[in-house]
């Protein structure tokens, strides 16, 4: 299974790459390919890529505000959570993104 996520919080510090490295270590844990790009206060780090959008299974959306260029995303298989909901019960979204992917 191969999920894309972009993670994004209101201040762009903490919250955005603390739910960007539990993604990438639950995923490591069970077994799924993750990409996450970060929207923070540096900008957009990690971009995803079209060819990592089209061969992602999910997308997945961490953030509590707009993410910036979601138009490139039209046409996947879209989960939207809270930088919360990462954080407080990482295994859960991404069993939720899994059962999405089918």
């Amino acid at each position: 299974m191969r999920i894309v996520a972009v993670t994004a919080c209101p201040t762009g510090i903490a919250h955005t790459y603390m739910a960007a490295d539990v993604l990438n270590k639950e995923a490591s844990r069970m077994n799924i390919h993750i990409k996450v790009e970060t929207q923070g206060a540096m900008g957009i780090e990690n971009q995803l890529h079209a060819t990592d959008i089209t061969q992602a299974d999910v997308v997945l959306i961490a953030s509590d505000i707009e993410i910036e260029h979601r138009a490139r995303f039209t046409g996947s298989k879209i989960h939207c959570v809270t930088i919360e909901e990462v954080l407080t019960n990482v295994n859960a979204v991404l069993q939720r993104c899994q059962s999405l992917a089918g």
